[in-house]
């Protein structure tokens, strides 16, 4: 049994992982979360009240916080994934995004360092820190047939993808100068439940229910490869119990699809599980002027994952974005207590 010590946990994707840790295996997880707009408590409900469950309401830009929370509870993990992740908010205001996702993770790994060093010798050869990023450092496809793998070099467009590019570059370093055992894992735009209303998918579901436009930038022709957050979480726990130190790990959900294709997606299922004034839901959808930087394609190659660790995606693109509707159509409550802390 394990403890670990999850950054970001009540955000979309750390919740989903702490979900899984508590739902699926006998491990501790201690959720370090500075609660700003996208991290939610009320994502793991469902695990709250399990006692091996721990929230520290926390920023990992608080040193002297960093080394108390180490040593009250003495975890065998680290699993970073607080982060400012919005590519439109990083062009807005990068400041934000520059503190926390490379001033913050310095002072983890900082933080980490000084508690690992103290460690007995068993403890610290079984100690992981793991920082999860983005498939965005990578930069852009042009083609249609190359993909990301784990030795494409960094050439990242926005604040976003560079701030996290940063905090890649510290992890390494950090485990080439000082040791300390760590691993980084770069993926693909996830979607499922419990996501903050501004991104793609969510934003799509919920403007579409009220009758708004569902805004695509440009022609939509931009293409992601979309990861189910539940297989994301699978394969983060898979590399943080059985990763290699020093290794980097791509993970895909081999879905590649434009934009204009998702949002096609989501409006037909509409159309049949919540049919309203406003079907069919893509006479809604609306073309806006693109962002400034906008990568074109992003696609992962996760064979390593797959050869090494045993990982592969368990949903389609069709299964997951269908149980995502699904979701944000009976979860009224979740999504009506998101908006009234304030919209997007």
């Amino acid at each position: 049994m394990r403890k670990i010590l999850i950054t970001g946990g009540a955000g979309f994707i750390g919740s989903a992982v702490i979900r899984h840790i508590i739902q699926h295996t006998s491990d501790t997880v201690v959720n370090l979360d500075k609660l700003t707009y996208a991290g939610n408590l009320e994502s793991l409900a469902t695990v709250a009240n399990s006692p091996h469950y721990h929230f520290a309401h926390l920023d990992i830009c608080d040193r002297a916080g960093l080394d108390t929370l180490f040593v009250e509870h003495q975890p065998d993990a680290v699993m970073h994934l607080a982060a400012e992740s919005h590519v439109d908010r990083s062009i807005s205001g990068p400041a934000e995004f520059i503190n926390t996702n490379i001033v913050g993770t310095y002072t983890l790994l900082e933080a980490a360092r000084a508690y690992w060093n103290e460690l007995n010798a068993e403890r610290k050869a079984a100690f992981r820190f793991h920082h999860i990023s983005t498939d965005e450092v990578y930069g852009d496809l042009h083609g249609t047939d190359n993909l990301f793998t784990e030795a494409t070099p960094y050439a990242p467009s926005s604040p976003y993808s560079a701030s996290k590019a940063s905090s890649d570059h510290l992890v390494r370093a950090w485990h080439r100068t000082y040791g300390l055992p760590s691993i980084i894992t770069n993926c693909s735009n996830n979607y499922g439940p419990y996501h903050f209303p501004e991104k793609l998918i969510p934003l799509v579901i919920l403007n579409a229910l009220e009758g708004k436009p569902l805004p695509i930038y440009g022609k939509g022709d931009q293409i992601r490869d979309w990861l189910y957050v539940e297989d994301h979480a699978r394969a983060l726990y898979e590399v943080v119990t059985r990763g290699e130190p020093g290794e980097t790990y791509n993970i895909g959900g081999h879905n590649e699809k434009t934009n204009l294709e998702v949002v096609n997606a989501i409006c037909s299922i509409l159309d049949k599980l919540a049919p309203s004034p406003f079907s069919p839901y893509a006479s809604l959808i609306t073309h806006v002027e693109d962002r400034p930087g906008h990568d074109v394609r992003y696609a992962i190659d996760a064979a390593k994952i797959e050869r090494e660790l045993g990982w592969a995606p368990q949903e389609t693109f069709e299964s997951g974005i269908r149980k995502t509707v699904e979701w944000y159509l009976i979860n009224e409550d979740w999504v009506s207590n998101v908006k009234q802390r304030g919209k997007p």
